[in-house]
């Protein structure tokens, strides 16, 4: 325990300097010297975001691939952006309770509450972990596909796939691909219930294989449950997202960073951390009798996403006991958040990304949640678990799949009419541009200019080679020019030239394989640890 707690904080002065110093981020955003930030008051109004109102001067690009959620990386442009929801699998729902334990407790259950879906690359396997039986244990199923889940019999208790029976509420498990120990591969963090709902505790155990457990490292006291955690690589720290309740605001998170995962929470302390809350701008109920409930924040989970923090945003709009319109679900849908800074979030978008089916039969008439470790990469496409519930007659909580485009949140577009995108000053390591490009009838064009916006030579869009493709990966290359590498740590300016598509992220790697060096969230096939090193050798033949 000591020897892991040494090399955490080692391996976190690495990544930032010390919190009695200013911070200086992989994307050049400077952190202040009080950090975490001290908010008075949540309020209606979305908090500011610090790093869009002042981006950095030049800022450096070399982790991941650059997405266009917002304008940190614009400096003007004439397309269009859009944003874009995930889409429901034919197959929903991937898990349902079928099996005798599952059927235990109030309703019967195979869903995550975010728990957590990940893909393992030491076996090839996709594994998921969720509540099995309402409140009542954790259980652990495997696919080959993501699509397709079996329930394995396992020994923890026989002819079962239960690996934990525990009273609990919220829990997450996390593949740690930095862990030094193999006995601790595996994180779950878990809201377990003591003496019948009335008191929760928070448990944080470790495990090698994600099937045996140990008993708690650390129980902290806790007051509230669905409380969740998540890793910040970008720091080398660990956010612990703290349910709490503001009667200004009712349910929201408080926040507490720690290099360690075994931190032992003082709820008290923290919840005069205020972090995020729903706020005037996320989606009222559209049931009349509920339409003026204040909306709540009831759940997130965050995870690494190539160049940005991906927050997954459970939006609380009313509780059934106030409306019979969902059957006795509740209305919680999942909206999006982005941050640079691993604090601030940036939401611009406040149409659900996951929402409720209201249709009297469908398995997802309510209460959607997100899973634990947010997506998978599976080649062109990003995978989304989540669980939802069928109020009323024939109650049950199953868990789904969505889909989205890889880097597909936004993108930037414009028809048959010429649009243009120039970003801010950057500087890259690298020296192969990248793009995910939606024109397949279409055209791309680049350019690279200098600090006075002057065209450098050869890489002018005359020079450039035509791009109309529709792939998630596409080279950008240029005639007489075999790479940029003569740019390399030189700040410059990209200017895309596109006609009738779609340019959803750009990049810059070291090998022609298209590399990003940014966070694969929850990993996926042809991916062996937590960043992209494989390029297109990633993508599933």
């Amino acid at each position: 325990m000591k020897k892991l707690l040494v090399l955490s904080i080692v391996i976190s002065s690495v990544f930032a300097v010390s919190q009695a110093g200013e911070q200086l981020l992989y994307n050049g955003i400077r952190l202040p010297d009080k950090w975490p930030p001290r908010i008075e008051k949540l309020t209606l109004d979305p908090l500011p975001v610090p790093y869009l109102k002042s981006p950095p001067a030049v800022i450096p690009i070399d982790v991941g691939r650059q997405l266009f959620v917002d304008d940190f990386l614009i400096e003007r442009t004439t397309l269009k952006r859009t944003f874009h929801a995930a889409q429901q699998h034919p197959a929903n729902p991937v898990l349902q309770p079928d099996r005798a334990w599952e059927k235990t407790g109030t309703y019967p259950t195979a869903m995550v509450f975010s728990d957590g879906v990940w893909f393992d690359p030491s076996d090839g396997l996709y594994k998921m972990w969720y509540m099995g039986g309402y409140l009542a244990t954790t259980s652990h199923a495997t696919s080959r596909d993501g699509i397709h889940w079996e329930k394995p019999s396992l020994d923890v208790e026989p002819g079962t796939n239960v690996v934990l029976r525990r009273m609990r509420d919220s829990s997450i498990v996390w593949l740690d691909h930095r862990e030094p120990d193999p006995q601790k591969r595996f994180k779950m963090f878990t809201t377990v219930i003591i003496e019948r709902r009335k008191k929760y505790g928070y448990d944080y155990r470790t495990s090698p294989d994600g099937i045996h457990w140990s008993k708690p490292v650390t129980r902290s006291p806790g007051r509230w449950d669905r409380s969740t955690a998540f890793f910040n690589p970008f720091r080398n720290i660990w956010v612990f997202g703290l349910r709490t309740s503001y009667e200004e605001r009712g349910r929201a998170r408080a926040y507490c960073e720690s290099p360690h995962p075994y931190t032992r929470l003082d709820w008290d302390n923290y919840r005069k951390t205020p972090w995020v809350a729903a706020d005037r701008l996320d989606p009222q109920n559209p049931d009349p009798k509920l339409a003026k409930v204040p909306r709540q924040l009831y759940n997130l989970d965050g995870v690494a996403y190539e160049s940005l923090l991906l927050g997954l945003f459970s939006i609380w709009q009313g509780d059934p006991g106030e409306s019979g319109s969902l059957g006795g679900a509740k209305r919680n849908e999942i909206l999006l958040g982005f941050s640079r800074d691993g604090f601030h979030w940036h939401r611009p978008h406040r149409r659900p990304f996951i929402g409720v089916d209201t249709s009297p039969s469908a398995w997802n008439r309510g209460n959607v949640q997100s899973a634990g470790g947010g997506c998978l990469i599976v080649g062109d496409k990003l995978y989304f678990y989540f669980s939802g519930r069928l109020g009323g007659v024939g109650n049950r909580n199953c868990t789904g799949l969505a889909t989205l485009r890889r880097d597909g949140f936004a993108s930037m577009d414009v028809d048959d009419k010429q649009g243009e995108l120039t970003t801010r000053p950057l500087k890259f390591s690298g020296k192969h541009l990248f793009v995910n490009l939606d024109a397949p009838e279409g055209q791309l064009r680049v350019e690279v200019l200098d600090k006075n916006k002057k065209v450098i030579q050869p890489f002018s869009r005359e020079n450039c080679v035509a791009l109309s493709a529709d792939k998630t990966l596409a080279p950008v290359k240029w005639k007489d020019a075999a790479d940029l590498s003569q740019l390399a740590g030189k700040p410059v300016r990209f200017h895309f030239i596109l006609k009738q598509g779609s340019l959803y992220s750009f990049w810059v790697s070291s090998e022609d394989s298209g590399a990003s060096h940014g966070y694969v969230a929850a990993g996926g096939p042809g991916f062996t640890k937590d960043i992209d090193t494989e390029g297109a050798n990633g993508y599933p033949d």
